[in-house]
């Protein structure tokens, strides 16, 4: 990341600070005479349009005040920093075009919705694509490519960007503001900028998000001046500007104008040359155009679509049937249809990869046929393979979707557990057990008793614990062992868990969205169950989640990574919680996040018809609202 001018730090500290006196600021411009005469000029520019000429950088503070004074600079900074020549030359211009037309719709904005403090939203629209600056700096051999990509072929630049790069600017941006300590309101806006309009609507509230409202609909200003993507850009600006600023269609013309009026005086704070943006009535019509030609090209390729999407589906289907014959040839065993040995070892090193960086529990599940030889030896071995069918199928009949049911070898099964809990476990196994003791095992129309020994085992690895997998089959084996010395047809359980993460699990139990619909009567456990196999655990890290939940910084997550290069085997949440950052309760919040999103949850129960939408939202902000009541009572 781009860093800032020691000068350009310095005022955004001061900024912050309600104690900051102007001789301060004064003070500290002064340091840099380059951005002292640059204030001097911008302030006797037509921009601001004072009646007498402002001589010394105190009248020009007094003037303008701390915060445009504050702005400026940083934006001075930026755009000394940004200067390029040679292929990139015409790409940094685009940027400054682009960043000023912004500024100058931030700041109309501010002017309607919070007089006064517009300046603060001219600095807004202006940082809102840093993250342009940034990759054109940091990153611009592979940046150059999607650059001319976007030109070409007239795509909206944050589709490509993520395209090529699968991230876009508006993330660069958002970490750099967040960074740099400027205000939330500024990066969450920053952050929805190419959001749809309905999530805007969804996340955001007029009158109360203006901030974040005018730094989506500046940046939508700029695409309608400055990018071939005109067309979508002004749909945009009506739909925003009219939910959120209640401008109509008039008012959007008049707005328009006004910040084309004012291009040409902000362009010159930064010699940058802005007459040769066309103004809003041409732009328009060729935005009409623009829009008429996608609407008749959206139906040619829903015709054309419509027919290859028929003839791909065919040719998908024959595809997923050819490999979904060599994957089952692959993975299973083709007596019992369990998966085979070879499946099982690379799910178990994977379930234990994830519970590892996740702090979740593993548990399989080691069966036997009891006395299998000797039902081989009495009735055959045609008997011995229907009884090995028989007994997969029953089993399979007790266990979930998501437990992976395996052929170990010979008469010896596996289970992975999903979600394993040491109650639950020994329930699962007892019922197995029964229904198998239950089971009519047939031959020449009498029927065989057949039963089966047990041994489980459930552990939470450590972090990069590379044995546990071993110490896991080893353990589950001995309690298998257990059950046949002493007399067959029982299981036997071997819990690896301390004390402590036996409080961890239940901690993070008791906080998950799933338990509190259990346990308020809303949905019961089967229902639950079945939703969960749906929700797909939250891939970001421990130490991002907690920066995203604003729990931590980065600084902070840096730390913890190298502490953690000395003790590779220590979980980051326990040392997160020995060096202070983490409070018991937010680890709590976090691991529980991690393994079941509350908010994935809720979409589940909506996408699968259990209650609409509006419903599932209200189950979850009630859910909300109790967690966040009781992490308040416990601390």
């Amino acid at each position: 990341m781009p860093t800032l001018p020691a000068v350009a730090v310095r005022l955004l500290e001061l900024s912050r600070s309600p104690e900051t006196e102007l001789k301060q600021i004064v003070d500290l411009i002064k340091t840099d005479p380059a951005i002292t005469a640059r204030i001097l000029q911008a302030t006797n520019s037509s921009f601001f349009s004072f009646n007498t000429k402002v001589n010394s950088i105190e009248r020009a503070v007094t003037l303008l005040g701390t915060t445009v004074i504050t702005s400026l600079s940083l934006s001075f900074s930026l755009a000394d920093e940004s200067i390029s020549s040679g292929p990139m030359q015409d790409f940094y211009l685009d940027y400054w075009k682009q960043s000023i037309i912004n500024a100058v719709a931030g700041e109309a904005i501010g002017k309607r919705c919070q007089p006064g403090l517009e300046c603060e939203y001219f600095m807004a629209g202006l940082l809102v694509d840093i993250g342009r600056l940034a990759m054109l700096k940091a990153i611009s051999r592979e940046y150059y490519p999607v650059l001319v990509t976007y030109e070409s072929q007239e795509r909206q630049l944050f589709k490509v960007e993520h395209e090529f790069l699968g991230l876009d600017h508006s993330l660069v941006s958002g970490k750099l503001i967040e960074k740099w300590g400027l205000p939330a309101p500024m990066v969450q806006g920053i952050r929805l900028q190419h959001f749809s309009t309905q999530t805007l609507f969804d996340e955001l509230t007029p009158g109360k998000h203006d901030m974040e409202a005018a730094i989506v609909l500046s940046n939508a200003v700029g695409d309608y001046f400055n990018s071939s993507s005109s067309g979508l850009a002004i749909q945009r600006i009506r739909e925003i500007s009219s939910h959120f600023f209640g401008m109509d269609g008039v008012e959007v013309d008049r707005f328009l104008e006004e910040i084309h009026e004012r291009m040409e005086a902000a362009g010159n704070l930064f010699d940058v040359d802005m007459s040769d943006i066309d103004s809003p009535s041409e732009i328009m019509s060729q935005a009409n155009q623009q829009l008429l030609e996608l609407t008749m090209r959206a139906r040619s390729e829903t015709l054309l679509a419509s027919e290859q999407k028929m003839q791909f589906e065919r040719e998908k289907q024959l595809l997923v049937s050819q490999n979904e014959v060599l994957q089952q040839k692959a993975t299973t065993d083709t007596l019992t249809g369990a998966y085979n040995r070879a499946y099982f070892d690379e799910a178990f090193e994977s379930t234990i990869r994830d519970a590892s960086a996740r702090s979740l529990p593993v548990c399989v599940i080691f069966c036997d046929i009891d006395k299998f030889k000797l039902l081989n030896d009495t009735f055959g071995h045609k008997f011995g393979d229907d009884v090995l069918r028989q007994f997969a199928e029953v089993f399979r009949r007790s266990l979930r979707a998501a437990d992976v049911f395996c052929r170990y070898g010979g008469e010896e099964f596996v289970v992975i557990v999903h979600r394993p809990t040491e109650k639950g476990v020994e329930k699962l196994t007892e019922r197995i057990r029964d229904a198998i003791e239950q089971e009519d095992f047939m031959h020449l129309n009498e029927r065989v008793p057949v039963t089966a020994s047990f041994g489980t085992t459930i552990m939470m690895p450590g972090r990069q614990d590379n044995d546990c997998g071993e110490e896991i089959l080893k353990q589950a084996d001995e309690a298998l062992y257990e059950s046949k010395e002493k007399g067959r047809n029982q299981a036997h359980h071997r819990c690896l868990i301390n004390a402590q993460e036996r409080e961890l699990i239940k901690a993070v139990n008791n906080l998950k969205f799933s338990r509190w619909l259990v346990s308020n009567e809303i949905l019961d456990i089967m229902a639950v169950s079945r939703i969960l196999l749906q929700v797909p655990a939250d891939q970001r890290s421990l130490g991002q989640l907690a920066v995203d939940f604003k729990m931590m910084d980065y600084e902070q997550v840096d730390q913890l990574t190298m502490a953690q290069k000395a003790s590779p085997r220590k979980r980051i949440g326990d040392m997160a919680l020995e060096m202070g950052f983490l409070t018991p309760e937010n680890l709590h919040l976090l691991l529980c996040w991690q393994c079941e999103p509350p908010d994935r949850l809720m979409n589940s129960m909506t996408a699968n018809n259990l209650f609409s939408e509006k419903r599932s939202r209200e189950l979850y902000s009630q859910y909300r609202k109790s967690i966040m009541s009781t992490m308040a009572i416990a601390q």
